[in-house]
């Protein structure tokens, strides 16, 4: 209590700790660089609270549908009217998810993997292992890789167009496989191999207005309506070649149709949306707004790798070639386990950060990966088969995935009364071709509809915070149909229904939407502590893919500022007696036990003003429930 003095009231407790009591102190708000937006001036500010090793798997849920998330055993809550990136807690009820067909073809594609029709390159790994983001060296697997800036570079402006190229020809050539798979084609057709190219200025010059911000174009309707032609000849056994290129026609297998058809498909691919697709007389031709600057900057981005193009050359040899072997099957394994000190785990969090995240290596100690994905503050909960607890129990748990028996990934998550809390995920680089991040969550939606037939009340997955001005968190609403948690009023709003007022402000009382769209036409008052930001700026970003970079508090606590709490400043109604009112705050002293107003005339004026600030913003920020049920722990 900051060096204030109390007399003795232990014949004032209400018991010692018992098994099943949260246990929280500390109750500070923190201001830290933001690792989102890069904001110097107002940064990001967080409510924390310290939970060492007793917080019920129940009240952390209660704690979650109040806007709170953990980094270990540090609870943390955005401040939504201060901070720069306002965060707002976005769920999904596992029942009634509807995947994308983006997301469809992530579920094919690595299904396609585990048949053996996709392959990759283990030499992969030696390229891609070898990045910092400032250069030197470092060990991975017992091998040590020599970078340098410049050889870092490895002819990236060159490497990752010619890659995103790639990626954009895998993506027409899944286009194309769904196109063929709802039509009826000859036996004998061999499928063409699709091939994006970046139109020249040349050829810009030669074409109509507009044409500067074609970026890119693809033939492959031309090919494809000539491989059916020489199909149908073969098994119709037609000598005039007229009338086979008539039935071509009268069937729709022209390339400008066919390139139409193309065109409808691609046009429903989450990550094409920065493009404007059109059919061009049989050409496919990608157009964008930022012109010469319209590919990903970085191979990661454009979520390509050199595995891919491999593996889309043997697939494409292996139609050609019926005759070849049939590839060998992968055995693919979901292990969950309970949270604890792995080094396969670490050793591959390791690979991650420096590969994915360009992280140095004295940022990825073992002490700090213990910190923020090994240590939890929830008490286990074992199953007890009565269709209250899942066979796993509540708790906090590593799920890991394994091909061949080799650890690919890991999601770190907490299974709780309501839901499974999606926390981290991290994965080999060398997979990244088969868009773990997605693949994950999509198991993880599955796990939970899998679970609720052993507990009811388990309907939810939580896929953490969504920033609405941060092109890294929009994939999150792309899991539909979602609901984001209101910051006022803790009620929960369909994401479709409050998305316009985000694209005008990045703090919104989300549930004003709702309540106007109900035809209320007055609000009622709810005590909290946050208030409107009137004049907030909205930056619009491109969608990013990749589900593990939603930059969880990994640092939560580091590199940030306290600020006490009674230096309060936010606007809060002094008025709101209720509010202030912190008398049956459970505290904790020692091994005692005792609600506030028990010992409130031990302390002295001075220490009881200052403890009752902070016991105020602790109550507003918990709510009333909670501060009552959880031990304040006064240090």
């Amino acid at each position: 209590m900051a060096g204030k003095t109390m007399s003795d009231a232990s014949s004032s407790t209400i018991g010692g700790a018992e098994r099943g009591e949260s246990v929280v102190y500390d109750c500070r708000r923190r201001k830290s660089s933001c690792g989102y937006c890069k904001s110097g001036s107002r940064g990001s500010i967080t409510h924390g609270l310290w939970a060492p090793d007793n917080l019920t798997v129940d009240d952390y849920q209660d704690l979650l549908d109040r806007g709170w998330r953990r980094s270990g055993c540090y609870l943390y809550k955005p401040e939504m009217e201060r901070t720069c990136c306002p965060s707002y807690t976005i769920r999904l009820k596992a029942s009634d998810f509807v995947p994308s067909k983006d997301q469809l073809r992530v579920s094919r594609r690595f299904q396609r993997f585990l048949d053996g029709a996709l392959e990759h390159d283990k030499a992969v790994e030696h390229s891609e292992v070898s990045s910092t983001s400032e250069g030197g060296s470092h060990a991975l697997n017992g091998e040590s890789h020599s970078v340098g800036k410049n050889s870092m570079s490895f002819k990236n402006e060159e490497n990752e167009e010619d890659r995103f190229m790639l990626h954009l020809s895998d993506i027409v050539a899944d286009s194309i496989r769904l196109y063929t798979k709802n039509i009826v084609l000859p036996r004998s057709i061999q499928i063409p191999k699709a091939s994006v190219k970046r139109v020249s200025h040349a050829k810009k010059k030669l074409l109509v207005q507009g044409s500067q911000n074609l970026i890119y174009s693809c033939n492959v309707a031309f090919q494809l309506s000539a491989s059916i032609r020489r199909a149908q000849v073969g098994e119709m056994k037609i000598d005039n070649l007229a009338s086979s290129e008539s039935n071509t026609a009268e069937t729709g297998f022209i390339p400008k149709i066919i390139a139409e058809k193309l065109v409808n498909h691609l046009s429903q691919v989450d990550e094409l949306s920065s493009f404007s697709i059109k059919p061009c007389n049989g050409h496919i031709n990608f157009y964008s707004e930022e012109g010469e600057a319209s590919f990903p900057k970085s191979a990661e981005k454009a979520n390509i790798s050199q595995e891919t193009a491999r593996a889309r050359s043997k697939d494409s040899s292996m139609e050609k070639n019926p005759k070849c072997s049939l590839p060998k099957r992968r055995k693919f394994e979901l292990r969950l386990k309970r949270s604890s000190f792995d080094p396969v785990e670490y050793a591959l969090y390791r690979r991650y950060q420096l590969v994915v995240h360009n992280d140095t290596p004295d940022r990825i100690s073992e002490a700090s990966y213990r910190n923020f994905l090994v240590d939890t503050p929830l008490n286990f909960v074992p199953s007890t088969g009565d269709g209250t607890v899942p066979p796993c129990g509540f708790g906090s748990f590593h799920q890991q995935y394994l091909i061949d028996g080799k650890l690919v990934a890991v999601g770190v998550v907490d299974i709780l009364p309501r839901c499974l809390s999606s926390k981290y995920l991290f994965w080999d680089p060398a997979y990244a071709f088969l868009s773990l991040g997605k693949y994950s969550a999509l198991q993880e939606i599955e796990w939970v509809k899998q679970n609720q037939m052993h507990c009811a009340s388990l309907q939810y997955y939580y896929l953490g915070y969504y920033i609405h001005n941060c092109g890294k968190m929009r994939y999150k609403a792309t899991y539909r149909p979602s609901e984001l948690l209101c910051p006022l009023r803790y009620t929960w709003v369909p994401f479709d229904a409050v998305k316009p007022l985000l694209n005008q402000k990045s703090y919104v009382v989300l549930s004003d939407s709702s309540l106007q769209q109900n035809g209320e036409s007055s609000l009622p008052k709810v005590p909290n502590d946050m208030e409107l930001e009137q004049n907030a700026d909205f930056l619009e970003e491109p969608d990013d893919v990749n589900m593990d970079e939603d930059g969880e508090m990994a640092e939560a606590y580091s590199d940030s500022s306290d600020e006490d709490l009674d230096s309060d400043s936010s606007g809060l109604p002094s008025s709101d007696m209720e509010d202030q009112d912190v008398t049956n705050i459970l505290i904790g002293i020692g091994d005692s036990r005792m609600r506030y107003k028990d010992i409130q005339q031990a302390i002295s004026p001075s220490g009881r003003s200052y403890l009752e600030n902070q016991l105020i913003r602790y109550k507003r920020v918990v709510g009333k429930e909670l501060s009552e049920r959880i031990v304040y722990i006064l240090r």
